[in-house]
């Protein structure tokens, strides 16, 4: 199994970069503007849905300011059964996460995609966090033929 694997500082609290992961309206802020579910209920799930396609979520932890996990359970067939971890923890003015995409099979090409797509939307987040405008999709840096 392989992993990708993120680290950023958001200059904010703790608890508003928690509401941007567990809220659709957080989620559809920095992520993708075609955001529903529920994020703040352990066994909720979220659906996001972009141009090249979705996928479902399903929050399997919560713990208020400190940790979010989901598990993909609709999707792409590389994504279904991996799982979204974000740790949060307050350094001084800063709101650390430190993300993971965890159980990918293989590193297949796509994986490379979703890495790099990962890191623009996690600086999609930062944005949101810090200056009240992040860049969902369909309004994010595009990469490649996958978006």
């Amino acid at each position: 199994m392989v992993d990708i694997l993120h680290k950023v500082g958001i200059k904010s609290p703790v608890a508003e970069v928690y509401s941007a992961l567990t809220t659709p309206e957080g989620l559809s802020a920095w992520w993708t503007t075609d955001t529903q579910g529920k994020g703040n209920d352990i066994g909720g799930v979220l659906q996001f849905r972009f141009a090249a396609g979705g996928f479902d979520m399903k929050v399997l932890e919560l713990e208020q300011g400190k940790r979010v996990l989901w598990e993909a359970v609709d999707g792409p067939q590389e994504w279904i059964g991996t799982h979204v971890r974000w740790d949060l923890e307050q350094v001084d003015d800063y709101t650390v996460i430190l993300f993971k995409h965890e159980g990918w099979k293989e590193p297949v090409e796509f994986m490379h995609h979703c890495s790099t797509k990962w890191a623009v939307f996690l600086m999609s987040l930062k944005s949101l966090v810090e200056t009240g405008k992040g860049a969902p999709d369909p309004h994010d840096v595009k990469i490649d033929n996958w978006n």
